[in-house]
C-alpha cells in the first residue's frame, strides 16, 4: 500500500482539532477524461479534497455502483454544479479530518458511510456533516458501502414521494437491483406487499426470499398479468419504475384506481407512443418523477434523518433484520471490470468496490 500522510490531531479534554500542517496533496482516484466505455475509466493521482466549513473529510474503504455512474461515465449525467466529476454517489470509511464549522459529534476514526454528489471513486472525498450516517458494529465497510444511495432512494421514493401506506401493494420494477432488493425490504418494514418485475428465475427468486410476495418475468409475458391476478383484479396502489417507455402501457394496465407510479429511470427508453395521458387520466392515476442526487442539502439532510431514524435500526444482528445485498466486489484498479459486469445487468444486488482491503479495515 502506498504510503498517505495523516493530518495532524490534538485532543484537548473531549474535543478534537484539526490541523492541515501535514495535509496531503495527492491522492488515487477514478477519471474520465474522456466519456465512453468502461475503458475511458482512468485510475491517477489528482488532489486531494479538504473539508470546507461544515465538512468532514472521509477515508474512503469502499464504494458502491450506481445506474448513474453509467451515466456519467458516457458523458450523459453530468454532476451538479459545483460538484466533484469524480464519478462515485457513496462511500464507506473513516472520519480522516474534521472541517471547521461542525456541529455534530463526530471524531476521527469514526466509521461512516455517506450520500454524495459525486466523488466517491477516490481515496478521501470530503463530505457535508448533515449526509453522514454511523455504521453500526454488524456492518463491515463493504457492507456499508451498499447501504445509502440504494436505500436512501428507494425510502424516498416510498416514504416522500409515494406516501406509502399500510397494506399497499407496491410494484418494484428491477427487483434484484440495489434499489429493488432494499426497496421490497422496505416495504415490508412499513407494512405494504412488494411484488417485483425481474429478468430471470434467480432474480426473482432473490427478491422472493428478501421478502417479494410475488415475481414476474417480464421476459416471459405480460407482468401486468400477473399483478392484476395477484390483486384480484385491484392493480398495484404503488409502482416503482425505474424503465419508463418501454413499460408505460404495461404500468398504467396494472396500476389501482388513484395509484402512484414513481418515475426514476429511464433504463428502456425516455419516449412514449400512445395514449398514455387518456388512459392514466381514466385511472386517475398519478405520475410523479423524481431524482435524488440534484436535490438540495437541506433536503437530503432531512431525507437522512428521516432514514436513520426509521430504518438505520433495522440493521442488527437479528435473523428477520435488513440487509444490504453484495453481487460482487471488486477493487479500485478494476474499476472497468466493475463496469462492465453491471451493463451485462448481471448483477443481483449492489456491485461494492473496495479502496482499502478489508483486512486493514478499521474495526469498531
Amino acid at each position: 500500500m502506498h504510503h498517505l500522510l495523516h493530518a495532524g490531531r490534538l485532543l484537548l479534554g473531549k474535543t478534537y482539532q484539526t490541523y492541515f500542517s501535514s495535509f496531503p496533496k495527492m491522492m488515487r482516484a477514478v477519471c474520465v477524461d474522456v466519456p465512453g466505455g468502461p475503458e475511458n475509466l482512468l485510475l491517477r493521482s489528482v488532489p486531494r479534497p479538504k473539508p470546507k466549513d461544515g465538512e468532514v473529510l472521509i477515508k474512503v474503504h469502499a464504494t458502491a455502483l450506481n445506474r448513474a455512474d453509467l451515466l456519467q461515465r458516457r458523458g450523459l449525467y453530468p454532476p451538479p454544479p459545483g460538484e466533484s466529476d469524480i464519478i462515485g454517489l457513496e462511500v464507506a470509511g473513516t472520519v480522516d479530518t474534521l472541517g471547521p464549522g461542525l456541529k455534530r459529534g463526530w471524531r476521527p476514526d469514526d466509521r461512516v458511510m455517506a450520500l454524495l454528489c459525486g466523488g466517491g471513486y477516490a481515496e478521501y472525498v470530503s463530505v457535508p456533516e448533515e449526509l453522514l450516517m454511523p455504521v453500526s458494529s454488524n456492518l463491515t465497510l463493504c457492507q456499508a458501502a451498499a447501504i445509502p444511495e440504494a436505500w436512501l432512494t428507494a425510502f424516498q421514493l416510498l416514504v416522500f414521494i409515494a406516501q406509502v401506506k399500510e397494506g399497499e401493494v407496491v410494484l418494484v420494477h428491477a427487483g434484484a437491483s440495489g434499489v429493488g432488493t432494499a426497496a421490497v425490504q422496505l416495504v415490508r418494514l412499513l407494512g405494504a406487499v412488494p411484488v417485483v418485475t425481474a429478468g430471470s428465475p434467480e432474480k426473482i427468486k432473490m427478491a422472493e426470499t428478501l421478502g417479494a410476495a410475488a415475481g414476474f418475468n417480464y421476459k416471459e409475458g405480460r407482468f401486468a398479468q400477473g399483478v392484476q391476478e395477484f390483486t384480484g383484479g385491484k392493480g398495484a396502489n404503488i409502482i416503482l419504475d425505474c424503465i419508463g417507455g418501454a413499460n408505460w402501457e404495461q404500468n398504467v394496465s396494472c396500476l389501482a384506481t388513484d395509484g402512484r407510479w414513481v418515475l426514476y429511470g429511464t433504463m428502456g427508453g425516455r419516449t412514449v407512443e400512445g395514449d398514455l395521458l387518456g388512459r392514466l387520466l381514466s385511472k386517475r392515476g398519478h405520475l410523479l418523477c423524481s431524482l435524488l442526487r440534484s436535490r438540495s442539502l437541506q433536503y437530503k439532510a432531512e431525507l437522512v434523518q428521516a432514514f436513520s431514524s426509521r430504518v438505520l435500526p433495522g440493521f442488527s444482528k437479528k435473523p428477520d433484520s435488513l440487509r444490504p445485498v453484495i453481487d460482487s466486489t471488486f477493487n479500485l484498479e478494476d474499476i472497468a471490470e466493475a463496469h462492465r459486469h453491471m451493463e451485462a445487468n448481471k448483477n443481483m444486488g449492489k456491485i461494492v468496490v473496495t479502496v482499502v482491503p478489508p483486512s486493514q479495515e478499521t474495526q469498531p
